[in-house]
């Protein structure tokens, strides 16, 4: 294990109303000139040109170069100045830890993968490659729990033992003094579906995530849905089974659905003519895909349980839109009988399989990263004198 890496935490300038507003808009466009800062934040040129000579002299913005008018002009272009800082994001995934560095404009500056055992070892590598004095403005620890207020209310950790220790082992690497936000890992990959996935331009929709666990990522008019206990989504926790004589466990669905009961059903059903019994999800699905037909006959029934689960989801929520992903959720055999399985019981719901792929929650916790960063340098912005 590494000594934990020291970087500059610093506290972000007291900007006026008008530089905080351009800051922000730069950090979004990545790089602008004037003219287009002042259509995008509203304000007069002369506003723009104070407010922009104000974040220059922070360090929070700086010239980058020129770009012609098309009228034989030139105007100067600004970016992100070297005190704009950085953010990291944490998928404290179920066996992978992934890491990423970003600047507030987005742009990656640091990754590093491990296993989940080793996740304070990821966290220092990225934080080793961030550059050398930019100070960090924000972290996000994508988990798969719910976040919750320690009983001290000192910070968030998660709400249950689930992916507690792992968070306590990791967090010794993190940086003193930084805001650390969490959040459900579903949630981070339905901003990844919404933003460079498979949702992209629908504002409202359901992420279905089937893999280990099970979990849904609402999004309601562009936003996350989080519920007042940060809790909207734990599809783990609906009753089941829900019979006669039977009574509803927690987390019984998710133990049904999760791929450690779709291996032992393959292991009840595998016929030695049908060669060695696959061991792995990915290997399932493989020999589905190659015509073995014990394999197809369980992935069959495990889209239609997905369908049965995807059906509830439309059921309260009518999302018009599901994107399935997770490590078996995510494999287009399983669209042809989810979807059928959809239609069966509920009205007709568009069923896609998910395109952000294993980077996805990373990818969503580095938005939520940028997002609260470029909030830590304006929310002290004052009203101009």
């Amino acid at each position: 294990m590494g000594e934990t890496v020291e970087l500059d935490v610093l506290e972000a300038p007291r900007l006026t109303e008008s530089a905080g507003a351009v800051f922000a808009v730069l950090a979004q466009a990545g790089s602008a000139t004037r003219p287009q800062l002042a259509s995008l934040a509203g304000l007069s040129k002369p506003t723009v040109s104070s407010a922009v000579a104000e974040l220059e002299a922070a360090r929070l913005a700086t010239h980058s170069g020129t770009a012609s008018s098309g009228t034989g002009r030139s105007a100067a272009v600004y970016c992100l100045g070297p005190a704009a800082g950085a953010v990291l994001a944490v998928d404290l995934g179920p066996a992978v830890t992934r890491v990423r560095g970003c600047a507030l404009d987005g742009a990656l500056l640091a990754e590093a993968t491990a296993s989940r055992k080793d996740a304070a070892d990821a966290v220092r590598e990225a934080l080793g490659v961030l550059p050398e004095g930019v100070p960090l403005r924000s972290i996000v620890v994508a988990v798969g729990d719910v976040a919750a207020r320690d009983r001290l209310g000192s910070g968030m950790r998660p709400a249950t033992a689930k992916a507690g220790p792992a968070f306590d082992a990791m967090a010794v690497a993190l940086p003193q003094g930084v805001p650390v936000q969490l959040e459900n890992n579903v949630n981070c990959a339905a901003l990844a579906e919404l933003h460079e996935g498979a949702a992209r331009g629908r504002h409202t929709f359901g992420y279905l995530r089937i893999g280990v666990g099970i979990g849904l990522g609402i999004v309601v008019g562009g936003q996350v849905l989080r519920g007042s206990n940060g809790a909207a989504g734990e599809l783990a926790r609906l009753p089941y089974p829900w019979d006669d004589g039977r009574e509803p466990r927690q987390e019984a669905l998710e133990e049904y659905i999760g791929a450690r009961s779709l291996l032992r059903r393959a292991r009840e059903a595998w016929e030695a003519a049908d060669g060695p019994c696959p061991r792995t999800t990915e290997r399932l699905f493989a020999l589905a895909g190659a015509g073995t037909a014990t394999a197809g006959e369980i992935v069959g029934r495990h889209a239609a349980d997905v369908g049965r689960l995807a059906a509830a989801v439309t059921a309260v929520l009518d999302p018009g839109l599901i994107v399935l992903g997770g490590s078996t959720g995510a494999d287009p055999q399983l669209l042809p009988g989810v979807r059928a399985e959809l239609a069966r019981l509920s009205w007709p719901t568009e069923v896609v399989s998910s395109t952000v792929g294993d980077s996805g929650t990373v990818a969503g916790a580095a938005r939520l990263a940028v997002a609260r960063g470029v909030q830590t340098v304006t929310q002290a912005a004052r009203p101009k004198d």
